[in-house]
């Protein structure tokens, strides 16, 4: 069987030992793999609707858009188990005595890079939601790793900056980057969260719905069976995020951002 192509975006030096391990793991599987990177999202979208790559490793905002570039004509194969329950929190100075989203009327939030769902879009959807208007918060976008859709975590960690630096009164970031960011390089106690949102989906692997189905299950396959007691496939789970194993995609989980991108009108083109 042809092995499948796989795009990946080279956000973090730890991008290639994953997929150097991923294409050992798939080495003499029913399918092999080999995989290519790419700067940014948007480049990689095109690639897969050009029939370049045979499957993307697509951030939730790039699912969207592939969706809605191709009328529907996409499937997704495949996430993390990590993926099925992500979430956005705010958070503030400690003790800033914030009860959830309305206390932040007449204040000043700072946002993440504009193509992050965690941290820009999905925030102001669930602001909207809560019945706050446009205006009646002062929203302090910061733009510092656009076309990684959020990815590096590197706008999240500014937006943190910007609230200990008193240029913000809070700051929406990703659960995940309160986990594995925040809480490491900020000052033990100096912030706290004050709201989550619900939970939504991340990444997912996207191919077009033209990719043979038998390469399609054979890829999915392998995939699923990927076993985290092996200490060699543990390491590359643990490398890409996940808790134990990869799992079938859940699409209701990418309600809120389709909501949220049609709202906001964000363009379906990169």
């Amino acid at each position: 069987m042809q092995p499948v192509l796989v795009g990946a975006v080279a956000y973090t030096p730890n991008v290639v030992p994953i997929w150097e391990g991923i294409r050992d793991y798939f080495r003499g599987a029913p399918v092999e793999l080999d995989f290519v990177l790419f700067s940014n999202y948007g480049r990689q979208v095109d690639a897969l609707l050009a029939g370049m790559i045979d499957i993307a490793w697509n951030t939730n905002l790039a699912w969207v858009r592939s969706v809605l570039q191709t009328g529907g004509k996409v499937q997704a194969l495949a996430m993390r188990d990590t993926d099925l329950d992500f979430r956005t929190l705010l958070v503030s100075r400690a003790g800033a005595r914030f009860a959830g989203p309305t206390d932040l009327r007449g204040r000043r939030l700072a946002l993440g890079s504009r193509d992050s769902a965690q941290a820009a879009i999905l925030p102001v959807h669930y602001l909207r939601r809560e019945g706050i208007a446009d205006g009646e918060i002062d929203l302090v976008r910061i733009d510092s790793d656009l076309g990684k859709h959020g990815d590096t975590g590197r706008s999240e960690l500014d937006a943190i900056r910007a609230v200990l630096d008193d240029r913000a009164d809070a700051a929406a970031i990703g659960a995940n980057t309160w986990d594995a960011i925040g809480k490491e390089e900020l000052m033990p106690g100096a912030l706290e969260v004050f709201w989550t949102s619900p939970d939504y989906c991340h990444c997912n692997f996207t191919a077009l719905d033209s990719l043979a189905p038998e390469r399609a299950r054979a890829f999915v396959d392998h995939l699923l069976a990927m076993d985290h007691n092996d200490p060699d496939q543990r390491r590359i789970l643990e490398l890409e995020g996940l808790r134990r194993h990869w799992v079938k995609p859940d699409l209701d989980g990418y309600t809120d951002l389709f909501a949220a991108v049609a709202d906001q009108r964000i363009s379906a083109r990169w």
